[in-house]
């Protein structure tokens, strides 16, 4: 089962937070524009994942509510008719919501440092060590110390839940 360790935080200063990762990377990243519709799912978060020029994503994934790095236990499976399981799901289970995003994306060696501008809420970064086979959870949480600390990443501005969630509350 693949596992990330994630955190995500709020960006005051994005253009600061671009350029570091990019220095960080030694590239430019690139962009997409995503849509993430959420279902009512009974255990974790559910959500089909729409970007222009791509196969549809499915994706489940359990991850706790809390600040700093954190285990995501996920799955994905690629889609062909997005519109066809959208629907099914939407009868079945209930739309929570939408999240519509541009993502920018920057690898730096197993992390990808995701900086998003999501509407109705504003810019935010989100990085996910992406845990190989051999590599524990802490060993996770070191790199995300570490990628936090680079790119001037502050504790007051991470934050514990989904887009989704923060869409809801209003926030």
């Amino acid at each position: 089962m693949p596992r990330n360790v994630e955190i995500k935080a709020r960006v005051s200063d994005l253009a600061s937070l671009t350029a570091k990762a990019k220095a960080l990377a030694g590239d430019d990243g690139s962009y997409t524009q995503q849509v993430d519709t959420f279902f009512n799912a009974a255990n974790g978060r559910l959500k089909l994942r729409s970007v222009k020029g791509e196969r549809a994503k499915l994706i489940h994934y359990n991850r706790p509510d809390q600040s700093g790095p954190k285990l995501s236990d996920f799955h994905i499976t690629l889609i062909d008719d997005v519109d066809g399981l959208k629907k099914v799901l939407a009868n079945t289970m209930g739309v929570k919501g939408e999240v519509k995003k541009t993502r920018h994306l920057i690898m730096y060696d197993q992390t990808r440092i995701h900086i998003d501008d999501v509407d109705g809420l504003g810019h935010f970064m989100e990085l996910e060590v992406q845990l190989r086979e051999d590599q524990t959870v802490a060993d996770g949480e070191r790199i995300a110390h570490d990628i936090m600390d680079k790119l001037d990443i502050n504790k007051e501005d991470l934050i514990t839940s989904a887009y989704m969630d923060l869409l809801l509350k209003n926030v």
